[in-house]
């Protein structure tokens, strides 16, 4: 990673490969590679991609599918899900997807697990898995996994191939004290969906790090929290950017997930007209938007107050160009950071 980010807190990417309004996700995935050029050229962390179905405003369904098309986009930035639901699988077909990505780009490729489906209950049944007792099973499906991904024991009758031996990463990632408190007993590296989920974060860092029990794979806490970053040149800009974001929860909340639309100027009307104080984040209250300046001292003050190992930023930009600008600026903001 370049010097000008290595003294700081990591900072990486998730991106949805977002469907835009107007636009179809041919042209999302040509924006979420660029993007991963950028960043990978900016001297972020990971890039990472994210499950979702039956979202018309999210074309990364087919993770593994994605994360093989940054991969190969790319040359060093590590990639991988951020993350894969595991409910919706069984573990030996995403130890096999990942085992083939981890020997098409060897020590680049992570497998962060979630619990939650990545949609309503009606696509979860289409996705061909029974749900009774699937969402109970994932200690032992995260175990099976873990399995797979080391050595072949003697006798044994099912194997990842490719995928054996190749330990690949995983992460344990959630929004409730559930996901921490797994990660901690299994001694994983954790990450919190602080940029949609915010309310339990303090919480489930804090029993994280309390309970984590040293392993094979890390034998300390390692803990990424997830930051909506809007940057632009001014705070205004930057402001109209976030509403496309803004825009997108409300929908959403309303019970009609869209693409991503572009920004608007009356968004405090919009949120009234739905019952909603302006005036408070909810959800979304775990972002840093504005100008450099801003950048820079809202990451710092994240940082600072959360003490997270890494962290991994968002930016759900309706314009492209703004997009990769925004992490132009964070990426400054950063350097400017570390230098201070």
């Amino acid at each position: 990673m370049p010097t000008h980010m290595a003294t700081m807190v990591p900072l990486s990417v998730l991106d949805l490969s977002p469907i835009l309004e107007g636009s179809d996700a041919a042209t999302s995935f040509r924006n979420t590679l660029d993007l991963a050029r950028h960043a990978e050229r900016l001297g972020f962390n990971r890039f990472w991609l994210a499950e979702h179905h039956n979202m018309p405003g999210v074309a990364s369904a087919a993770t593994a599918v994605v994360i093989g098309h940054v991969a190969a986009g790319t040359e060093t930035i590590r990639v991988g899900a951020g993350g894969i639901m595991l409910p919706n699988h069984a573990p030996l077909v995403i130890a096999e997807q990942f085992g083939t990505l981890a020997a098409l780009h060897p020590g680049r490729v992570d497998l962060g697990v979630g619990r939650a489906p990545g949609t309503d209950q009606i696509t979860a049944r289409a996705l061909r898995r029974s749900l009774v007792g699937d969402v109970d099973r994932f200690p032992q499906d995260v175990i099976e996994l873990l399995h797979y991904f080391g050595p072949a024991q003697p006798n044994q009758l099912v194997r990842a191939v490719p995928g054996e031996g190749l330990r690949v990463p995983v992460w344990i990632l959630g929004s409730s004290l559930y996901g921490a408190q797994l990660a901690a007993a299994l001694g994983l590296p954790y990450a919190f969906a602080s940029h949609f989920a915010p309310n339990d974060m303090e919480a489930a860092a804090a029993l994280y790090r309390r309970e984590f029990q040293p392993s094979e794979h890390l034998d300390r806490p390692h803990l990424m929290l997830a930051l909506n970053v809007v940057a632009a040149d001014t705070d205004a800009e930057a402001r109209r950017l976030f509403t496309s974001l803004q825009q997108a929860f409300l929908n959403l909340r309303l019970g009609r997930p869209s693409p991503l639309p572009p920004p608007v100027e009356d968004m405090e009307r919009r949120l009234l007209a739905a019952g909603l104080d302006p005036g408070r984040a909810g959800a979304l209250k775990m972002a840093v938007v504005g100008d450099r300046d801003a950048v820079r001292q809202g990451l710092a003050d994240f940082v600072a107050r959360h003490q997270p190992d890494e962290v991994i930023v968002t930016a759900q930009i309706y314009d492209h160009a703004a997009r990769i600008r925004s992490f132009e600026i964070l990426a400054d903001a950063a350097a400017q950071k570390s230098a201070s």
